[in-house]
């Protein structure tokens, strides 16, 4: 056990229908937690790789868990995160909603990805953690391979207050 635990999120993207986020939004506080802290929702205009699947206009946005996480437990949550995805998925077997789980801590956000490529780590069970952004001063910083839509002004003010957030939640639980 690595002994520090991390604040849990997981990045969306979802066709915009109340019933597939609400259902989502169920089960995923059903897995971790209770949802903290929402970002904005913005159009995901970032590449057409969902459009096939999921259709044209789709929603981008992040939800931050209450409970801490042990880092190590990021590849259980990636599939977790899966199987929630065919849960959800519609009657032709089509995918509604894109969950992409993620921890952060104070110096880093790490995400966790099915996908080999040369910057990330294998984990176990076919998935990989890739850093994301480096808290440098005073602020996350986007790294080389860091997606167009975690560089926009969304992602990036979600990060700052979700780490404020778990900033604040360590050094309370310090004090017990």
């Amino acid at each position: 056990m690595h002994g520090k635990r991390v604040k849990l999120f997981c990045g969306l993207i979802v066709r915009p229908c109340n019933d597939i986020i609400n259902r989502a939004r169920l089960e995923l506080e059903k897995a971790f937690s209770q949802i903290e802290i929402e970002s904005q929702r913005v159009p995901f205009k970032y590449t057409d790789y969902y459009r096939k699947e999921m259709g044209g206009y789709l929603l981008r946005f992040w939800w931050g868990f209450r409970e801490l996480v042990e880092p190590e437990s990021l590849s259980e949550i990636k599939r977790k995160t899966m199987s929630i995805e065919d849960m959800l998925r519609d009657e032709r077997g089509f995918r509604q909603v894109n969950i992409d789980p993620g921890y952060l801590d104070l110096s880093r956000i790490v995400l966790a990805s099915t996908k080999d490529y040369s910057h990330r780590i294998y984990l176990r069970d076919g998935i990989f953690a890739e850093i994301e952004y480096t808290f440098v001063r005073g602020k996350f910083e986007p790294v080389p391979w860091t997606y167009p839509d975690y560089r926009d002004t969304p992602a990036m003010e979600f990060f700052a207050k979700l780490r404020k957030i778990y900033k604040d939640q360590i050094r309370k639980n310090c004090g017990k």
